[in-house]
């Protein structure tokens, strides 16, 4: 018997290994699938054959299709996404997913909330995108990528979610597209039936550019516990919630808190819920990294096992230079928090973004927010 078992577990990992790096959501009997697959085909891949038949289905990879565009302000929008084989839409409301996308000869990865609700419409999904300037990949999925275009997927991921079932009282706090997460966390909770207290504050620099403006209105209206507290800055100027937070919501320092927004909005509440001791009680989401003065000098980055180099300055992660020659880096929350980016450092020395620290050859290195301080090797 011990013989038999230890027979299929070999058989099941020789299956499974041409496909072993591939990143799915689903059961890991789908890998032993793409596996198989890969071996049949050989030397040629599955996909050769496989996006004959559906663009969506690959053995190597997550895959996507957009499916609609929908403008939410004037430089935002919703974009619908089918995803294909392998993707699970069992996520919890307010993490986010990897998207991948092939713009001018090579693909540009980042990361956004998912704003649709988990298990609702297992063939969609949605991302809501706010363009920036800085942001070539969002100002692309805002104003230029089409309805049937593919990308890629990774699979969802992060901490800042609404535990299922949700507490009896909970406070919402959010500015600009920081109302992404927040706003998949109130859907969910309408599409359950869950009726909490929810005190929701979010902040915009007019009703113009609040995202989802209709949808929270309605929402004020339909969910007997939600009550908003809108806050327009160019009129009313930015809320100071050392003054307000108690006329706002008095039992605050009872209330679990998720907070979605810019770093100087979260750097004061988190000293606000710090002083009242209430840390345990707060959930906070940065699409921002805060990075240090000290920045790294630049260098050639090296990635020995693709055999590839380039040149980059010192506000260059290297996730993003991976990224320029072509290399599929891992990577998940591109804030240096999930720690799926992680490589360790073959040779020179890594400047770290948010803290200044330098690191050296044998360190574990954060790719998306450590840049070159000098030359550097990786090997990937």
């Amino acid at each position: 018997m011990f013989t038999k078992t230890r027979t299929l577990r070999r058989l099941s990992r020789w299956s499974e290994k041409p496909a072993s790096d591939v990143e799915t959501a689903s059961t890991p009997k789908v890998n032993v699938l793409r596996g198989l697959l890969a071996r049949a085909t050989t030397p040629l891949l599955p996909d050769d054959y496989l996006k004959l038949l559906n663009p969506l289905w690959s053995a190597r990879e997550l895959r996507g299709q957009v499916v609609e565009v929908r403008k939410e302000t004037e430089d935002s929008a919703t974009v619908t996404i089918k995803p294909g084989w392998g993707f699970s839409g069992d996520y919890r409301p307010g993490q986010y997913v990897g998207i991948g996308l092939h713009v001018d000869g090579r693909w540009h990865w980042r990361s956004y909330s998912l704003t649709s609700v988990p298990r609702r419409q297992a063939d969609l999904i949605s991302i809501t995108v706010k363009a920036t300037p800085e942001g070539f990949l969002s100002s692309h999925l805002v104003g230029g990528v089409k309805p049937g275009t593919i990308v890629r997927l990774a699979s969802p991921q992060g901490e800042f979610a609404l535990p299922d079932p949700p507490p009896d009282r909970l406070l919402l706090v959010s500015a600009g597209s920081g109302v992404t997460p927040i706003m998949a966390m109130l859907r969910t909770l309408k599409h359950r039936g869950y009726d909490p207290d929810v005190v929701h504050i979010h902040s915009a620099p007019c009703a113009d550019r609040v995202i989802f403006h209709d949808e929270l209105q309605g929402l004020d209206q339909e969910l007997h516990g939600y009550r908003m507290h809108l806050q327009l800055t160019d009129e009313q100027g930015h809320l100071d919630f050392g003054a307000a937070l108690d006329d706002i919501v008095p039992d605050w320092r009872q209330r679990p808190t998720w907070a979605c927004g810019p770093p100087a909005m979260l750097d004061t509440i988190e000293a606000i819920w710090n002083d009242a001791g209430r840390t345990e009680n707060l959930h906070t989401e940065r699409f921002v990294i805060a990075r240090t003065d000290k920045g790294g000098e630049g260098g050639t980055v090296t990635f020995a096992f693709s055999d590839k180099s380039v040149e980059i300055d010192g506000a260059t992660s290297l996730l993003e230079a991976g990224e320029k020659v072509g290399i599929q880096m891992p990577f998940g929350c591109r804030m240096g928090i999930c720690q799926t980016c992680v490589l360790p450092l073959e040779s020179g020395h890594v400047r770290d973004f948010r803290s200044g620290a330098e690191h050296g050859a044998g360190d574990r290195i954060n790719t998306c927010i450590s840049t070159a301080a000098g030359d550097c090797t990786l090997n990937v």
